[in-house]
């Protein structure tokens, strides 16, 4: 049973997880996307037509990740060419993408896919400790591997410190001849791609059919877990993994018996949108909250003259 709970906290961190990162790279850019759960199920729904229509898991991913890219660059036309409000912009782009997924799905329903199978030879993972290690699809060793190259990027590269530095400070970095709205650009496709492969991960992992709002709200998740996690990769990753385990054990507690049936499995599927909803108001009495938030998050960058 430890062995099947684990299994399970990880597949339902992984699309957290995924998408958080890209949300991350993002607001260490100085930008504020709000629309990650439109970008995750537009991310879905793609995934699972090129999945039905082709059977390729892998082509799949790549048109999600495409879709995400898509839709990030409408965020980003509004809020970097425009100057037009992020908080807004990405509250509007999350209702498009909500429509979009359902119009774009109707014919779909019900409809069954193959989920995407594990990376390894079945071999590898008779025994359940080496299910631990190996008996996962390539999306969850993508989601451990990409907290490593986020945090080595941002901490050990030059293009991560001016990234930083563009979040920090916008106008000292545009002085110094780096192009920002370039540079924010880059950071909401690269986030956009991520959510994309996020909202992947729910019909190729976790349910191989199409339903309308499968990501149940995921993506909020994932914005309010950048906060929690104080900006910081790995934090991140234990953020997602407990937010997984909290998911985990509303299924648990449904199934009965134990001491997990003494809370209501209700209670348990409240918790992790709970949590979200108090960071996400933290965020707006408080920018200041962490110290570790950049300096211009949300700002729009309008250069002097």
């Amino acid at each position: 049973m430890l062995i099947a709970i684990i299994v399970t906290v990880v597949g339902a961190s992984t699309p957290i997880l995924i998408a958080a990162l890209g949300e991350l790279v993002v607001e260490k850019s100085g930008v504020l996307n709000l629309g990650v759960e439109g970008m995750m199920l537009i991310g879905a729904i793609t995934a699972f037509v090129v999945t039905f229509t082709t059977g390729n898991h892998y082509l799949a991913i790549l048109c999600a990740a495409g879709a995400g890219i898509a839709a990030s660059m409408i965020f980003g036309f509004l809020t970097l060419s425009l100057s037009a409000n992020q908080t807004a912009t990405g509250l509007a782009l999350t209702i498009f993408g909500t429509g979009f997924s359902a119009l774009a799905g109707q014919g779909y329903s019900a409809r069954p896919v193959t989920l995407l199978g594990p990376l390894f030879p079945g071999e590898m993972a008779t025994h359940p400790i080496w299910r631990v290690l190996f008996g996962y699809s390539a999306l969850v060793y993508f989601s451990l591997i990409m907290v490593v190259v986020v945090w080595f990027f941002l901490k050990k590269t030059r293009a991560g410190l001016i990234l930083r530095a563009v979040g920090e400070n916008d106008h000292s970095a545009h002085s110094i001849g780096y192009s920002v709205i370039g540079v924010r650009f880059a950071a909401v496709a690269f986030g956009g791609a991520m959510a994309g492969i996020a909202g992947a991960c729910f019909p190729l992992l976790l349910t191989p059919q199409w339903a309308e709002r499968m990501t149940a709200g995921r993506g909020w998740i994932a914005v309010a877990l950048v906060v929690f996690a104080s900006w910081k990769p790995f934090r991140l990753l234990a953020g997602a993994y407990l937010f997984g385990l909290v998911m985990t054990m509303e299924l648990y507690s449904k199934a009965g018996g134990g001491p997990l049936a003494a809370i209501p499995a209700e209670l348990w599927a409240a918790m992790p949108y709970l949590a979200t909803i108090v960071v996400l108001v933290l965020i707006s009495i408080r920018r200041d909250a962490s110290s570790n938030a950049p300096a211009c998050l949300g700002r729009p960058f309008l250069p002097s003259n």
